[in-house]
């Protein structure tokens, strides 16, 4: 007998407790993929995720080694002869949880504030997906509807080694659709189907000026330092507005739902009476326009100052660029720009670091549709089409090993106070919850439809 929707739901909800106690246990282990953490904590997670599925009735999980970089856990169950093929992916590892970003609470000790929420790193991004399939495999249970294989990567966070694992071994990884638990809508309880991702580039930027470093007082005003130049390249790379200003580099408007200005203001944190950086609409600005943003540099800090000119200065750039460009093609125009511009004649190096290419959902894909009418049954209203800034770039990679199949991009991780990669990241256990429903009813919507 086909279960309902409202039995679906009532099951995830009685699961939640269950699921809050595992999500509970992976919060605790610090799984910073990073150069320079302990790797071993990041070794136990991936142990722990393997169990995690194993429980959850995935016979044949186990750990792949991912050449260069940290194991990705897989299983391929099967399903009825001739079933579509979903693939479920999340990722273990986290970002740093620095005391400087003055969380309110110990980032890897799960704690339930007032509002209901659980705060911790990796609490939302993206230990929550690891649960909600974790939940999905369990209300399937042992006669599923389709093939189900489940990928969860162990560096997502920093330079990924997967991306070439999944290209070097499509057979492994091929789909009908693949779902990516790494994402969410605006706010909780508010059903949002993301259906586009910019990209993401970055490059190294080097400015030299002298041999050696020299004292300010008696070289100064006329010998140019570092620091000075570097200010000048990065002014040239927005106009008066804070748009993104590089010749080559495309811009485009969203033609999707809204981006609400009262959950973005909320959860970007912007300081009372700071303005927006762009022109046009917020939502244009956000999902379907340019942005670079300068991740760091090399130079002394404060304390560390003293009455010398810099010879040299290295900032890593970052550039996010827009659904249907080339990624390569926008990172040599930023890189071409700033090789452009040498004032007093300074050197400048630029390298490359990474290209992360941007993505489009297709909207008329048969998995796409199932996505959309299961979170619709499980939020009990619309599903908004929104975009996101942010960057996955093992989409490409699943795209060239499963041509044919639909990316759904979907989660628990509201825009509005999950702050993930920030301090007193969080997640509501309700969007936990829908999320398990949506994801079950998924499944049985493409093993039926497809």
């Amino acid at each position: 007998m086909t279960e309902s929707t409202e039995d679906i739901t009532a099951q995830a909800e009685a699961l939640i407790p269950e699921v809050l106690d595992l999500l509970d246990r992976l919060v605790r282990i610090p799984s910073i993929a990073f150069p320079g953490f302990d790797p071993d904590p990041v070794h136990r997670m991936g142990e722990a995720v393997v169990e995690l599925f194993q429980a959850a009735g995935a016979d044949g999980v186990r750990l792949l080694e991912v050449p260069g970089g940290y194991p990705c856990a897989y299983a391929d169950l099967p399903g009825p002869e001739g079933s579509p093929t979903v693939l479920l992916y999340a990722h273990y590892d986290v970002q740093p949880a620095p005391e400087s970003q003055g969380w309110t609470s110990e980032p890897f000790v799960p704690t339930k504030k007032d509002d209901g929420r659980i705060y911790g790193r990796g609490a939302a991004d993206d230990k929550s997906g690891l649960v909600i399939h974790y939940g999905t495999l369990k209300l399937l249970g042992a006669d599923r509807p389709c093939r189900i294989k489940i990928l969860v990567e162990g560096e997502e966070e920093t330079i990924s080694h997967l991306e070439a694992f999944v290209e070097a071994n499509p057979e492994l990884f091929e789909c009908d659709a693949a779902v990516i638990a790494d994402i969410g809508g605006q706010e909780v309880g508010r059903a949002g189907l993301t259906t586009a991702l910019r990209g993401d580039v970055a490059c190294t930027l080097t400015v030299r000026t002298l041999a050696n470093p020299v004292h300010s007082g008696m070289f100064g005003g006329a010998a140019p330092d570092a620091m000075t130049a570097m200010i000048r390249i990065l002014d040239t790379l927005h106009d008066d507005d804070g748009n993104t200003v590089i010749d080559g580099v495309d811009s485009g408007s969203w033609d999707g739902a809204a981006m609400d200005e009262p959950v973005y203001r909320e959860g970007s944190s912007i300081l009372p009476g700071v303005d927006y950086l762009g022109t046009g609409s917020l939502a244009d600005r956000i999902w379907m326009k340019p942005s670079v943003t300068v991740l760091g540099m090399d130079l002394p800090n404060t304390a560390e100052a003293s009455n010398v000119l810099l010879p040299s200065v290295t900032a890593k750039l970052s550039m996010r660029v827009i659904p249907g460009s080339d990624g390569d093609a926008q990172l040599e125009a930023l890189m071409a720009h700033l090789r452009a511009q040498r004032p007093w004649n300074c050197v400048v190096e630029v390298e490359k670091v990474k290209v992360g290419h941007a993505f489009s959902v297709d909207s008329s894909h048969p998995a796409i549709q199932a996505a959309k009418a299961a979170m619709g049954e499980a939020y009990g209203g619309p599903v908004e089409s929104i975009g996101s800034g942010a960057s996955i770039p093992l989409v490409a990679s699943l795209q060239k090993a499963a041509p044919g199949a639909a990316i759904v991009l979907w989660g628990a991780e509201d825009t509005k106070q999950s702050r993930i990669h920030a301090s007193d990241e969080s997640v509501d256990p309700a969007e936990i919850k829908r999320m398990i429903a949506a994801q079950t009813l998924f499944v049985r919507h493409v093993a039926s439809t497809m």
